[in-house]
């Protein structure tokens, strides 16, 4: 009898805790991007005036725009074949770069074996109750995740920096040259997203392939 109570409790438990996560299939995040720290911050503000990135998820598809008055870069990824595309718009040149799921693997290196420690530290963003984690990569470096385990994407590779995160980010630190920045979410809406945003554009792009791209940055 006792056997029986506490198996039905537990099922119970995690019942109540299925309940309690709201499922993010489909929607968009909107996050304003914030400058932290860094030694050219003062120059870089007004040029990151503005600045936002947009996640748009639908099933397995997912797209991130990244946009400020530098330029924009969008990521479009499909995790039934991992493979991505990367769009760049800067100084009047428009790139298409094409990343099968190797490739897509090999620019996100950075991130395998990543471990997030979870902190006691809450706060509310966009609605949400939200809990401190600190990522720690391999290479020694940390920055600082907010998350609301509120939210589940079924889609865990949305994202290969969050891909074993207990939750959705919805503020988080990175890091461009030498500026800290910090995203922060405005707000998460389960809304309908056109399948026409994951669309590939055929023209206007001068199209590279990843390994090019690598080899320029090398020299």
């Amino acid at each position: 009898m006792l056997k029986r109570f506490i198996v039905c409790s537990v099922f119970s438990f995690m019942f109540l805790l299925v309940a309690a996560q709201q499922q993010f299939a489909e929607g968009t995040i909107r996050y304003r991007i914030e400058i932290s720290s860094g030694s050219d911050a003062p120059a870089m503000i007004d040029m990151l005036d503005g600045a936002y990135q947009l996640l748009s998820i639908k099933g397995a598809q997912t797209r991130t725009d990244t946009k400020s008055l530098l330029g924009s870069s969008t990521i479009i990824h499909d995790a039934r074949s991992g493979n991505a595309v990367l769009l760049n718009e800067y100084g009047g040149q428009k790139i298409l770069i094409r990343m099968d799921a190797d490739d897509y693997k090999d620019r996100n290196r950075k991130f395998a074996e990543m471990r997030f420690d979870l902190q006691g530290d809450r706060k509310k963003i966009a609605g949400y109750n939200c809990r401190l984690a600190i990522a720690a990569l391999k290479d020694g470096t940390s920055f600082r995740v907010w998350f609301t385990p509120d939210l589940i994407i079924p889609n865990k590779n949305y994202a290969a920096e969050f891909v074993n995160l207990p939750g959705v980010p919805l503020e988080f630190e990175s890091q461009l040259g030498k500026i800290k920045v910090t995203y922060v979410a405005e707000k998460a809406s389960p809304v309908t997203v056109p399948a026409a945003n994951f669309d590939v554009p055929k023209s206007g792009y001068r199209e590279m392939s990843y390994e090019e791209v690598k080899k320029m940055q090398r020299n």
